[in-house]
């Protein structure tokens, strides 16, 4: 396949939400790769040349100092979170990064309200920020798991029926706010299939060196699969915009994921009109002045 020839924009069309309304996951197959079928070498090929691109567009969001970009990743456990994150920004500038990983919170973050510590990791100005699981958390371990409720301290009268599509509609309302403050938010849900999950945990447990990742507790959430699906369906309905749209990545071929997801993040930072700050005529007679001083 000549891969200079790839229709990446069509492509990425197919997984992009941009509105809500209808939307129903059992659409999107986990092992859909949009007819691509590309040889390790092409597919190494065509992410190296996004991931190049995607650093040169980030060394411009970094020196511009006007946009910021943050990258949220939500799965199902073995859905390959850390290795998209890994391969993706793996030519990034670190300086122009700032990482999260979101796990259970501390006594000190429940305290507080629930987007609270998400906000605090929030990326400066010309940096991406990269969420390994976030603020969803609240409408998807939590609703499956209601129980988690009783321990944020919320007063009871506020804990009704409503709760999840109040914490939805709070959610949209944040990320409309973060879009007006230049923050350009993009929202993966990597979808794996049960199949495959069950493979990948195998693996963990067949491999030596991978068993560490393995975790009794990601078998057991298995057992929710179909309340997990009903979760994310509703919050992909709910909070899916133009200014803050979700992919929803098929995550069964890990090398078709890592394209989608570099190019979806390239997408956006071309739609900001990144360039080096220009120099004004001030700063060029400096320049000057600081080259004749060096002989």
């Amino acid at each position: 396949m000549d891969i200079e020839k790839i229709d990446i924009e069509g492509i990425l069309a197919g997984y992009r939400i941009e509105k809500g309304k209808g939307f129903k996951l059992k659409k999107h197959r986990p092992d859909d790769t949009a007819g691509l079928k590309l040889s390790k070498t092409d597919a190494a090929a065509l992410l190296h040349e996004g991931v190049d691109r995607l650093t040169l567009q980030q060394d411009m969001l970094y020196a511009q100092d006007r946009w910021s970009v943050l990258c949220i990743f939500q799965a199902m456990d073995a859905a390959g979170k850390d290795g998209t994150i890994k391969h993706v920004f793996s030519g990034v500038n670190p300086q122009g990064c700032h990482v999260a990983a979101f796990k259970q919170p501390s006594t000190t973050e429940l305290d507080h309200d629930f987007l609270w510590r998400h906000a605090l990791a929030l990326p400066s100005r010309g940096q991406i920020g990269i969420h390994n699981r976030s603020w969803y958390e609240e409408v998807l371990v939590a609703r499956v798991h209601p129980e988690i409720l009783t321990h944020q301290k919320l007063p009871p009268k506020l804990v009704t029926k409503r709760i999840w599509d109040e914490r939805l509609e709070d959610i949209s309302s944040f990320e409309r706010y973060l879009a007006r403050q230049g923050i350009v938010v993009l929202k993966f849900f990597l979808n794996v299939s049960q199949e495959e999950q069950k493979r990948r945990f195998l693996q963990r447990l067949d491999e030596p060196e991978k068993n560490w990742k393995f975790s009794a507790s990601d078998v057991a959430e298995r057992q929710h699969w179909d309340d997990y699906m009903e979760a994310y369906e509703q919050a992909i309905a709910a909070t899916a915009t133009p200014q803050s749209p979700w992919y929803v990545v098929p995550a069964d071929r890990k090398w078709f994921t890592r394209l989608v997801v570099v190019a979806a993040i390239n997408r956006a930072l071309k739609s900001l009109d990144l360039h080096y700050p220009k120099v004004t005529d001030e700063q060029r007679a400096a320049l000057a002045e600081a080259r004749r001083s060096l002989g």
